[in-house]
């Protein structure tokens, strides 16, 4: 006949690796239910920083985004970039709003590649902004890379069977600190809409505030 205490220690032994598996199964899921949640977080403050359509900074997490390149700056020059597309709403009433929204893709994917590791963000509507940090600022290097962005928007956009050219108008401007980036922004804003003037036999690009102004 068994002994009882060999028998009861063996349930209690039983039961403890129960109770122990039991245990790692609960630490198991709450790890994956912490990694859910961690993850639900960090796309709830994506959607929250970021445009939904061209997965850019918004404006709020551009001005935040800047603030952090102006003070690691280090005396290096930055201007800072508006620009707008020209015409874009004849893109979405001839083509529809899907062929626009494409566009809208294909220029914030331009405008980033341009910008390399610099900020960039879609303000709203065709309207989008950058912070670039520069070697100079002179009118030779404004003129060279004006010049090249507008190239680079400029592009055929290949999309559906259709190939769609878009311009912009840009502005510049640059900033000399870190509590100058809405003066700076506001700057390059006016010079954008007074390219928006200048006629299409000349690259619609302005720099403003730094005494060298393409009119």
């Amino acid at each position: 006949m068994p002994d009882p205490l060999t028998i009861a220690s063996g349930i209690c032994a039983a039961g403890a690796l129960v109770s122990s598996w039991q245990l790692h199964r609960r630490a198991i899921r709450a790890e994956a239910e912490l990694a859910v949640l961690q993850a639900e977080l960090a796309a709830e403050r994506h959607a929250a920083s970021h445009d939904p359509l061209t997965g850019l900074p918004n404006r709020r997490a551009f001005h935040r985004l800047a603030a952090a390149v102006l003070t690691g700056a280090a005396g290096r020059p930055v201007i800072a970039v508006v620009l707008d597309l020209d015409d874009f709403k004849q893109i979405n009433d001839r083509y529809g709003h899907a062929v626009g929204d494409q566009v809208l893709v294909s220029v914030a994917q331009r405008f980033a590649a341009f910008a390399g590791g610099d900020p960039v963000a879609r303000l709203g509507g065709d309207e989008f902004a950058g912070l670039l940090t520069t070697p100079r600022v002179d009118r030779r290097w404004i003129d060279h890379a004006t010049r090249r962005l507008c190239d680079i928007l400029a592009a055929p956009i290949p999309l559906r069977g259709l190939t769609i050219r878009v311009t912009a108008s840009v502005g510049l401007a640059p900033v000399t600190g870190p509590g100058q980036l809405t003066e700076a922004l506001d700057q390059a804003d006016a010079a954008m809409y007074r390219a928006k003037g200048v006629g299409s036999a000349r690259p619609r690009r302005q720099l403003d505030g730094a005494g060298a102004t393409d009119r």
